[in-house]
């Protein structure tokens, strides 16, 4: 069972909450919505505000949803779920019910989507959203080593307006 928190009492390490664990991002309602693993992301303080920062890549199928929609998840579990982590980033929610196929259960609130079974979730408002250009990297090699098809991620940037966690 989730339960609604104060963010101003987070506390993770994101380097190993995100790089580590990895997490869901999730968009879209009960008429329609996708999930991926994500390991890149970051959360602090941007414009006054508590923020979260995650990357998609134009071929993702959760990016339509992300698009489309005025919020996104961010959505952590506990140990035992790197299975059906890896299984979520690694196909398509376009061939595949990536929930049905993992056993994870779809929480619908706050307008979009997450699980249950998670313990903790962060609600973003999308704030802003920019897609990385190849003439932005002042470390060449970084582009190179991450993009050789040439499909620079977007990166969203969301306010973080409500956080749960499990009881």
């Amino acid at each position: 069972m989730l339960k609604e928190f104060n963010i101003s009492e987070l506390t993770f390490n994101p380097f190993e909450r995100i790089g580590k664990d990895w997490c869901l991002i999730s968009a879209g309602d009960e008429n329609g919505f996708n999930t991926m693993t994500a390991s890149w992301g970051g959360v602090g303080i941007l414009w006054g505000k508590e923020v979260a920062t995650c990357y998609i890549r134009p071929q993702r199928y959760t990016k339509q949803f992300v698009d489309g929609s005025d919020c996104f998840t961010l959505t952590f579990f506990p140990d035992g779920y790197k299975k059906a982590l890896g299984f979520c980033g690694s196909v398509s929610g376009r061939d595949h019910d990536k929930p049905k196929e993992t056993g994870l259960t779809p929480l619908f609130t706050d307008g979009t989507v997450t699980f249950e079974e998670a313990n903790l979730v962060l609600v973003c408002r999308k704030l802003y959203a920019q897609e990385l250009t190849v003439d932005s990297f002042v470390n060449k090699t970084v582009f190179e080593r991450n993009y050789p098809e040439n499909d620079l991620h977007t990166m969203y940037i969301g306010e973080i307006v409500k956080a749960y966690k499990a009881d």
